[in-house]
């Protein structure tokens, strides 16, 4: 079987509201992150909407678990939704930094998702038939994500 290729598919700068902390759940510390904007550049081009959020679970090892469901508008019109699960970690200091809302260069951590996009737009329906795997950076009011496509 021929390994799988990742090709460049766009990159995802997602606008954030603040941290609303939910306190701890059976699994572990539980928090919802806003989602309020954003761009999207690339083989697609838009704007995230305002609407949804990251569900996220912090377990004690530090481990955080990113569970994302948003929405983006490609600069034609046409509203693609965005599943996005994956994990962060990194040393002990340097996620305290970047719960303090420093920007940390995203090397000194992984950052890692994989992505589902749906849309009902015929324009666009070969996004429902392509998986993506992500790799990204938390920022003081913002994630960015570069999204690959599984070829």
């Amino acid at each position: 079987m021929k390994a799988p290729v990742l090709t460049h598919f766009c990159d995802l700068a997602v606008d954030l509201a603040p941290i609303m902390e939910l306190g701890p759940g059976r699994a572990g510390q539980r928090r919802i992150i806003p989602i309020v904007g954003g761009t999207v550049s690339g083989r697609l081009t838009g704007r995230i909407l305002n609407l949804g959020a990251d569900w996220q679970t912090v377990f004690a090892d530090g481990v955080a678990d990113l569970d994302t469901r948003y929405a983006m508008e490609t600069d034609d019109g046409a509203v693609i939704e965005v599943i996005n699960r994956g994990i962060r970690h990194g040393p002990d200091g340097v996620i305290r930094r970047i719960a303090a809302g420093e920007d940390v260069d995203p090397s000194e951590y992984y950052m890692r998702t994989h992505a589902t996009l749906e849309t009902g737009d015929p324009r666009y329906d070969w996004v429902n038939r392509m998986l993506f795997i992500g790799t990204g950076g938390r920022y003081a009011n913002q994630v960015r994500i570069s999204l690959f496509s599984i070829d």
